[in-house]
């Protein structure tokens, strides 16, 4: 409530400043987060808690651990400056990307060791599996390279923040898909179609508040499509297969 002195200056009580008020870039955080604790948490975090788990290696649990901590930064960061704690908000700088960084080696890391798991044996699964995770670490490596660079520059620093989390997104989404449906293998066509439409919601809200869909913008919703234009090339392609058994030969893990 107002005091009599603020009401006859127009001026709002201090706490007033504090209210949230989520932008488009919280509700796209949370629709992200939502696709990764609900797959994993069907196939992960459930079967965790419950004792149900099977064994395994220590990398995968701290995999997971770096991971939703990334997640959970990225639902904070936005939610943050909603509710003007703009000074919390760079404060997370550096310490988000030392955890980005991890984020980067540690998925490079779990892919090529479940790769060279499978390597003589490999499932249906197998080559759609590691060419997302080398395309996951391309792929947000650079964009968040690009997003970092751009700290100074809010509207592009933000959009490309998300942008360079699509690329992560695919284990979570396809699990979203497959445990509800029962299926077996990735759906890798709905599972683009979800990264398209969220592609596609940057777009139009950069397009509704700036009237033009900026550079950086392009190159994060082009890495996607060129990711999904050569997805089916190169995971049935000899050349790929070839690839991915010469660079597993290199891991050794115990």
């Amino acid at each position: 409530m107002s005091t009599p002195a603020q009401a006859a200056t127009g001026t709002r009580p201090a706490a007033a400043t504090h209210a949230f008020r989520p932008s488009f870039y919280f509700w796209m955080t949370v629709v992200m987060a939502a696709f990764v604790f609900g797959g994993f948490g069907m196939t992960y975090l459930a079967p965790l808690a419950r004792g149900t788990f099977p064994p395994a290696p220590p990398i995968v649990h701290l995999h997971g651990l770096v991971f939703f901590s990334w997640m959970i930064l990225l639902v904070l960061q936005p939610l943050l400056v909603n509710t003007r704690n703009v000074a919390l908000h760079r404060s997370f700088g550096t310490f988000g990307i030392a955890l980005a960084t991890v984020v980067m080696l540690l998925g490079a890391t779990i892919t090529l060791i479940s790769a060279t798991a499978t390597r003589d044996n490999p499932g249906v699964n197998y080559y759609h599996g590691t060419y997302l995770g080398l395309m996951a670490t391309l792929g947000f490596g650079l964009l968040f390279t690009l997003s970092i660079r751009n700290a100074r520059r809010p509207e592009i620093h933000k959009r490309l923040m998300l942008l360079a989390v699509l690329p992560l997104l695919p284990p979570g989404v396809h699990r979203v898909y497959m445990v509800p449906l029962g299926l077996v293998e990735f759906p890798v066509v709905a599972m683009y179609i979800t990264l398209d439409l969220l592609a596609l919601a940057i777009i139009v809200q950069e397009w509704r508040s700036a009237r033009r869909v900026g550079v950086y913008t392009i190159i994060g919703t082009a890495w996607i499509v060129m990711q999904q234009a050569l997805h089916f090339p190169v995971t049935g392609s000899e050349w790929f297969a070839d690839f991915m058994y010469w660079l597993t030969s290199l891991v050794h893990y115990r």
